[in-house]
């Protein structure tokens, strides 16, 4: 085998064809709200880890679970990178009218690429935290949110952090 690209051979290359039944895909008999998404710092050197928060309020009738899901998108990279990345997830219980402040870490490890070996590089990225992947179109409502930060610094090993 010459060609190891996953061009085409997994989720996170398709090209505009999207996947019959995504990541996070079901029912819920409940509906939420997804609100006050925040990076911390907004700003970070190359090796540093983020902090995620974001706020998931039960806006339904019924007691319902949610599958909170982030993703990861490189703005710009040296090679070719997924469309978009999972890095956190977490199934949470919610009660009806009630809201939960949920907190993720995302690691510096999780923004490698593979360039000959595993970099990591500064730039601009963008998260998503919602209850599915970045654009996808449900017949249940869900939202996602989205927030960019910045990664600053000089392109290094992963191994060197």
């Amino acid at each position: 085998m010459e060609n190891y690209t996953m061009e085409g051979r997994t989720y996170r290359y398709y090209g505009k064809e999207a996947p019959l039944y995504p990541f996070g895909y079901g029912l819920s008999y409940t509906t939420f709200q997804y609100q006050d998404l925040v990076l911390s710092p907004p700003v970070l050197p190359v090796c540093a880890n983020l902090s995620v928060s974001v706020v998931l309020q039960n806006t339904g009738q019924q007691d319902g679970e949610e599958v909170v899901q982030l993703y990861l998108r490189w703005e710009q990279s040296s090679v070719p990178v997924p469309h978009w990345q999972l890095v956190g997830f977490r199934r949470v219980a919610v009660p009806a009218g009630q809201e939960t402040k949920l907190s993720f870490l995302v690691v510096a490890e999780q923004r490698a690429i593979w360039a000959q070996d595993w970099r990591l590089e500064p730039g601009t990225f963008t998260l998503f935290a919602g209850g599915q992947q970045p654009g996808q179109q449900t017949r249940a409502p869900s939202e996602v949110l989205s927030a960019q930060f910045t990664v600053t610094g000089a392109a290094r090993p992963l191994r060197g952090c």
